[in-house]
């Protein structure tokens, strides 16, 4: 680690005790930093508490009422599947309880002070907490994360964001949902699969518009064969109380139609940033108050850092456990030269089935290469859909450039894909080529070897 300064109680102080935050913290204790973490809740941040991993509990027990019913339809003498919401939140948050506990017992094990408040600067070495402790460090992380956006909107305070779906404690009879990203397609798939009636109001002309079109246009097309009906283009303009219990949402076309038990907004979400006092330290923050930083993810102070949801990066859990590990090997480790690399970051969809991408999709590549790409595309249905004669079905894409064929996208939806793609992003990463993948042995059969097989 670089030399202390005696002149300041820490070397690092970290505002937010999330994946990031918690990431950062550990690595700079781990190279001899003397570190302080403010986190006034539970630590994990979004992911553990109200994202990745309960969604993920969620997403597993609809994967399961979708199996129970497959298994039913191919001899299996099975009642349809309904699932108890409060014992299975019993185990989702006895599963988030061990977490929480982890986290207490290494942050012991580090040395690292936590204080269970939150903090704001005084100057670019001090923050002061909100009970009026101040605490300076050489460095300061900011990773306080972000929080759900509710649109400007009449009624808007008459539906729930997507935190809101983890207090439920039992699957709404008809719910909207409005929005076309992440979250909205995931709730979606989850609640439609636990016995909701679901419809999802977009405010574009297609879902995850970050995606390759052609496979978010395939994923409609599979939510609406599981029976989700999705609004495209007609942007929600109102939320009507329409008696004591049910909703109607009204589109700005005017068009108003079913009543709801409960409307949903996944509208995307905003940055922690507000309380910080960033305006009187001179930290520069974009239009939607996100922390500017640059690729060493510093910001318009040298020794003030953001990593995370707060930051203006990609707002992806593992990119900020890198960044902030990256950061921290930068200032306290002797490596200089470190910093996270945010090319190539495959991401995935937990939607019913699960869409996964790393790389570019077809219309990037084709306005940075012109007519040297060229796309691979094959549509199959899994075995056992088709075993079960359900109408689900997956599409595989590559996206090659060149006339070595060099593989800069790799485009999965279908079952199994948030599995495999994590080798295959390597793949990518490490520079393949289409040869390589007709070079390699199938196993067959599976779902994966559609991969290697598409010509």
């Amino acid at each position: 680690m670089s030399a202390r300064q005696p002149d300041y109680d820490y070397d690092l102080v970290v505002i937010g005790g999330g994946s990031g935050g918690l990431a950062g913290a550990f690595r700079a204790a781990s190279h001899g930093a003397r570190v302080a973490l403010l986190e006034p809740g539970e630590f994990g941040g979004t992911c553990v508490n109200v994202g990745c991993v309960p969604k993920k509990a969620m997403w597993l027990a609809a994967e399961l009422s979708q199996r129970i019913d497959m298994a039913s339809r191919l001899g299996f003498d099975l009642p349809p599947p309904k699932l108890d919401w409060r014992e299975f939140i019993v185990h989702r948050q006895r599963y988030i309880a061990g977490i929480h506990d982890s986290y207490r017992k290494r942050l012991d094990a580090a040395g690292i002070v936590h204080m269970p408040c939150r903090g704001h600067f005084v100057d670019a070495h001090t923050v002061e907490t909100h009970q009026g402790l101040r605490v300076s460090a050489a460095h300061v992380l900011i990773a306080t994360g972000g929080k759900p956006r509710r649109p400007d909107i009449p009624g808007a305070e008459l539906g729930l964001v997507s935190d809101d779906f983890f207090s439920l404690c039992d699957a709404p009879g008809r719910v909207a949902i409005v929005g076309g990203g992440y979250i909205a397609v995931e709730l979606a798939g989850v609640l439609q699969a636990l016995g909701s009636k679901v419809e999802v109001f977009v405010r574009g002309s297609r879902l995850l518009d970050s995606f390759d079109v052609e496979l978010s246009d395939e994923l409609a097309e599979n939510l609406r064969q599981h029976g989700i009906h999705c609004h495209f283009a007609d942007p929600v303009a109102a939320i009507e109380q329409v008696d004591e219990k049910r909703l109607r949402v009204v589109e700005h076309s005017g068009r108003a139609g079913e009543l709801f038990d409960s409307v949903i907004f996944a509208t995307g979400r905003v940055p922690n940033s507000d309380r910080l006092g960033l305006d009187d330290i001179g930290v520069s923050v974009d239009g939607g108050g996100f922390v500017v930083v640059d690729a060493l993810q510093d910001t318009s102070l040298a020794n003030v850092h953001a990593v995370g949801d707060v930051s203006s990066r990609l707002a992806l859990t593992p990119v900020a456990i890198a960044a902030a590990r990256r950061l921290m090997d930068r200032l306290f480790g002797g490596q200089p030269e470190a910093r996270l690399d945010y090319r190539d970051i495959a991401t995935v969809v937990f939607s019913h089935p699960p869409l996964g991408m790393v790389g570019l999709c077809e219309a990037e590549a084709r306005e940075r290469h012109g007519d040297a790409v060229k796309v691979y595309t094959t549509r199959f249905r899994p075995m056992l859909h088709a075993l079960a004669d359900s109408p689900q079905r997956s599409l595989f894409k590559l996206v090659c450039v060149g006339e070595e064929e060099r593989v800069v996208g790799i485009h999965l939806l279908g079952e199994g894909v948030d599995e495999m793609l994590q080798g295959f992003a390597v793949a990518l990463k490490k520079g393949i080529t289409k040869r390589d993948l007709d070079d390699t042995m199938a196993i067959h059969p599976t779902s994966a070897e559609e991969v290697v097989l598409m010509r």
